[in-house]
């Protein structure tokens, strides 16, 4: 055999040798790519994502659109050749899959947290939006989850609306660990609460529940690595009543970063004119009850996801202008934003053509 075709045979079969090997070897690793993005003052599914009765609403135009990223499923083992092309891929980031699914999360455990916390996003979405219009909202703490096996389970329910800790009256959530903690590891604690089924029966009936029950739990010491601590396996969050009924249509969606454009699409449908001035705006960002924007993950695949469904202006969380602004879309304009008034702002400055004034994200953030 002519020594060029020999060498010219042993390239091939040590290429279809490494190409097979890449097929076979499983890496640990997981697929960022650009999710769907939704107008949230539009229609998906054949419904308004947001719906509003109860109090007057205004006609809108143009889009706020919330973005979301794909990733690959916490049982997907990823191949070798994959990773490589996902690297290599300027629309996919590929990264370690415990990034996605730490301490061998799994993915009905995923979506459940991601459930909770796009549940969570949308009251806060709608406290903030009501607060920016001087709305009142009443808000207590509840027991949000209880801890299986832990000392309150089956004497604290989720629901149940903690009025004190020790006499202490609660006035937010991280007041009850920080009263908890007071104590040592095997010491009571004294709840006053009003029972879930009290709140929601008076919920229902339009009054103020009334009836309180003081329930004492044992505390035991936390899992954490580092110093001791009281615990009783509880997690506090915030409940609210709004004076009118504002639902959020969006199946298929989880996790907190739809928070800002949720409240901006709410702000925009409960006032006069229109926000954008029929411009197509994106973005993402926590948001807490008090109208503070928070950082997320998978900002490029959000920004990239956002500029091919046509977005000219994408309002970022101040916290991930750095990383957005480093491979910034052709076209796209990074508005940094760190409150909900932050983003108030740069809309009637957008609206107004007045795009010099924008607080645009830098590689410095």
């Amino acid at each position: 055999m002519p020594r060029r075709t020999a060498t010219m045979l042993a390239s091939t079969l040590m290429l279809i040798a490494l190409l097979c090997a890449g097929v076979l070897i499983n890496v640990p690793y997981s697929e960022m790519s650009p999710g769907p993005t939704v107008n949230t003052l539009g229609d998906h599914d054949g419904e308004p994502v947001l719906q509003i009765s109860g109090h007057k609403t205004y006609a809108t135009s143009g889009h706020l659109n919330m973005t979301t990223v794909r990733v690959t499923s916490a049982d997907y083992k990823m191949n070798l050749l994959e990773a490589v092309y996902g690297w290599l891929s300027h629309d996919n980031k590929v990264v370690p899959h415990d990034t996605l699914y730490p301490d061998g999360k799994t993915e009905q455990q995923s979506t459940q947290e991601n459930a909770e916390e796009f549940s969570q996003s949308q009251e806060s979405a709608k406290v903030a939006a009501l607060k920016e219009l001087d709305v009142p909202v009443k808000s207590w703490v509840i027991v949000s989850t209880v801890l299986k096996g832990s000392p309150a389970e089956g004497r604290l329910h989720a629901g149940d609306v903690i009025k004190a800790v020790d006499g202490t009256v609660v006035k937010q959530p991280t007041d009850v660990a920080t009263l908890v903690t007071k104590h040592k590891p095997g010491q009571d604690v004294v709840f006053t609460v009003v029972p879930a089924k009290e709140q929601a029966a008076a919920e229902k009936a339009n009054k103020t529940a009334t009836k309180t029950e003081k329930v004492t739990v044992t505390t035991t010491t936390s899992d954490d690595s580092g110093a001791k601590r009281a615990i009783v396996g509880i997690s506090a969050g915030t409940d609210h009543t709004f004076p009118f009924s504002i639902d959020i249509k969006l199946a298929d969606v989880g996790g907190p970063s739809a928070g800002l454009m949720f409240s901006l699409g709410i702000y925009d449908k409960l006032t006069p004119g229109s926000l954008t001035g029929g411009k197509f705006v994106a973005g993402t960002g926590t948001i807490d009850d008090d109208g503070t924007v928070g950082p997320i993950g998978g900002i490029s695949m959000k920004t990239i996801g956002a500029r091919s469904k046509g977005a000219q202006y994408f309002l970022t969380p101040a916290d991930n202008c750095a990383e957005a602004a480093k491979d910034t879309p052709s076209g796209l304009t990074l508005v940094k934003v760190k409150t909900i008034g932050d983003a108030l702002g740069a809309l009637k400055d957008i609206r107004g053509g007045d795009t010099g004034a924008l607080p645009k994200c830098t590689a410095k953030g």
